[in-house]
């Protein structure tokens, strides 16, 4: 103990203890212990079995049943404590099933949580058809755009439940609105016309440029500063907030840049298989903003490197669609391996971004009117979503939602009367807005899993707006009829609320400033303070009258200046006591004669 603590012992009174003697006490203990606990055990085994065996007169026998159903009842506790899973969860297809209501509950619940449709919100944009929509990415404003070349701003925290646009206006009189796009940013908005030219407006709806015309009479259009036909899209770059991309019926897409909307920064000219000029219907960038993407009339997909030169294609699709009809929609999933179209050929179909030779899923008979209907993916990126129109004969539009791995329709959403054109899922808000041929935008949602957006604007209550009352019936004013037969006549409140106005008390108007004279015992505005007071005593005792001789009034002060010099006397005391003064020449003395005579009177002409 001395080498190893540096100290021999704890004293005298210092207990002494053997180790090996506390070993052998605590085995011994806990053996004793152990065996008092199987006689125990024992004894308690053989009672049950006399117990089992007969049962005493003093205890009843249910009294044994009691006892086992209680040991059976513990027994079968001891089970289920057994047969409880610990650890992660297990996959559902592995569980037991359940019963028919939990599973219907269950199906509800993720129903909703998959599909925000139980709810819905109706702007109303216009009688004629919705042709083009766009939210920001932050899901505060929506911007719509119609048939009736017209174009609305919605904001969600600013609406109530009348449900008006705060702005609309028309970008191109006499052309139909075929896109609407937001920037990445939210600041800018691309308005695509059937014109020639696209605007960018701000998030308020105040226009910034318009994209420059080109010539129509250069045959090769790489030479022009812009379209010469009539545009069918527009998006934005989803990376990029300077950057989008127009696409045009003179057989090219076009990208351009804010900072020179005079001309446009590239130029695209998609090719036939036959080598021929085709025209692009629809335009879209990648998630990345890698790809450039166009679809043709003539059936086809085609795709550019964003990092190279457009001249080779990186990727073709021949014959995505049938040739002579018009593909409205190309969108990519947000993975990036993955885009739809939407055709003119009554068709919806998924493609792989690393296999285009044939399509993944096929959906036929979704009978689409509109070469600008859309498809859109979910959020989760787990379905694919479309609108269908109005075929001769049918009252009831649709959307549908396909699953993306089977391509099974988990969803059908019926809108009455009316055919479904324009469909965005937005991700952030998790609601679906459609653009419809009724001419109003229906934004569907789902409380407990929507955010914001339609949320804001059903919360709100319409304000209340005040009439002025009219008198309908008409009233014969007889002023020297009886006093029992003369009837009163109709009180309007517009006129007592008028005579109330003209009411100073009544209104509250506040106390007029007073004039110069003060009136009620105030004092004019002029003269109301000290300082003022002063100034103007001062100005007066100072002030010089017009009448007064400037010499005269330098001159009543010779006098006093003579018997008391104080400034410019002394000074030269010394050297000049005599003061000498300037003697007026004769030249001058003649000169100032001669501008005082009066001008020689012109001779009157006999």
């Amino acid at each position: 103990m001395a080498a190893t603590m540096g100290f021999s012992g704890f004293g005298k009174k210092a207990r002494q203890f053997d180790l090996d003697e506390l070993v052998e006490e605590t085995r011994k203990s806990a053996i004793d212990k152990n065996k008092k606990n199987i006689e125990r055990l024992q004894l308690l085994a053989e009672e049950d079995q006399k117990k089992a065996r007969s049962p005493s007169p003093k205890e009843p026998a249910s009294s044994c049943l009691t006892n086992s159903k209680a040991r059976k009842n513990d027994n079968e506790d001891d089970e289920e404590e057994e047969e409880e899973f610990i650890g992660p969860p297990l996959p559902s297809n592995l569980l037991p099933p359940k019963p028919d209501a939990e599973q219907n509950e269950e199906d509800t619940e993720e129903e909703k949580q998959l599909f925000p449709i139980t709810h819905q919100l109706v702007l109303e944009h216009s009688t004629r058809t919705v042709s083009a929509l766009a939210v920001d990415p932050t899901g505060t404003r929506l911007v719509s755009g119609g048939v009736d070349y017209e174009v609305r701003y919605w904001d969600f925290q600013g609406m109530d439940q009348s449900r008006e646009a705060f702005r609309s206006f028309c970008p191109a009189d006499g052309y139909p609105i075929n896109a609407v796009d937001y920037s990445c940013t939210g600041d800018k908005v691309l308005v695509v016309p059937g014109s020639q030219q696209a605007k960018v407006y701000d998030r308020d709806g105040i226009e910034l440029f318009e994209c420059a015309r080109g010539d129509m009479y250069l045959h090769d259009m790489a030479k022009t500063k812009g379209h010469i036909a009539g545009l069918t899209c527009g998006v934005w770059h989803p990376r990029d907030k300077e950057e989008f991309m127009t696409s045009g019926r003179d057989g090219t897409c076009r990208l351009w840049h804010t900072s020179r909307p005079e001309n446009q920064k590239n130029v695209i000219k998609p090719r036939a298989s036959t080598g021929l000029k085709t025209n692009p219907t629809t335009c879209a960038y990648s998630r990345d903003g890698l790809l450039v993407t166009c679809a043709c009339d003539d059936g086809s997909v085609q795709m550019w490197d964003h990092r190279k030169s457009f001249v080779n294609v990186a990727i073709s699709v021949k014959q995505a669609h049938i040739k002579g009809t018009e593909t409205s929609s190309l969108t990519f999933a947000y993975d990036n391996k993955a885009f739809a179209t939407r055709g003119g050929d009554d068709t919806l179909k998924l493609w792989d971004l690393r296999n285009t030779k044939k399509a993944v899923h096929v959906a036929e008979e979704l009978f689409n009117k509109f070469p600008m209907s859309s498809c859109v993916f979910s959020p989760n990126d787990q379905m694919v979503a479309t609108g269908i129109s109005l075929n001769r004969g049918e009252t009831v539009g649709k959307l549908m939602i396909f699953s993306r791995t089977t391509w099974d329709v988990l969803k059908e959403v019926e809108v009455d009367g009316s055919h479904v054109v324009k469909v965005i899922w937005h991700p952030r808000l998790n609601q679906i807005m459609l653009g419809c041929g009724d001419g109003k935008a229906r934004l569907l949602y789902e409380p407990s899993v929507s955010h914001n957006g339609a949320l804001l604007v059903a919360s709100k209550h319409k304000k209340r707006s005040k009439q002025a009352e009219v008198v309908v019936s008409q009233q014969v004013i007889t002023p020297h009829a009886l006093p029992m037969f003369r009837e009163e006549r109709h009180k309007s409140t517009r006129k007592v609320e008028e005579r109330d106005r003209k009411d100073p008390v009544k209104s509250r108007q506040p106390e007029l400033p007073v004039g110069k004279a003060g009136s009620g015992g105030r004092v004019s505005a002029g003269g109301s303070t000290l300082s003022s007071y002063i100034i103007r005593n001062m100005g007066m005792r100072n002030k010089v009258h017009e009448e007064e001789d400037p010499r005269e009034a330098l001159l009543k002060y010779a006098k006093d200046a003579e018997e008391n010099p104080y400034w410019v006397t002394p000074a030269y005391k010394k050297n000049q006591p005599n003061t000498i003064f300037q003697e007026q020449s004769d030249t001058k003395h003649k000169e100032v004669e001669e501008d005082t005579k009066e001008p020689p009177s012109k001779k009157v002409k006999s």
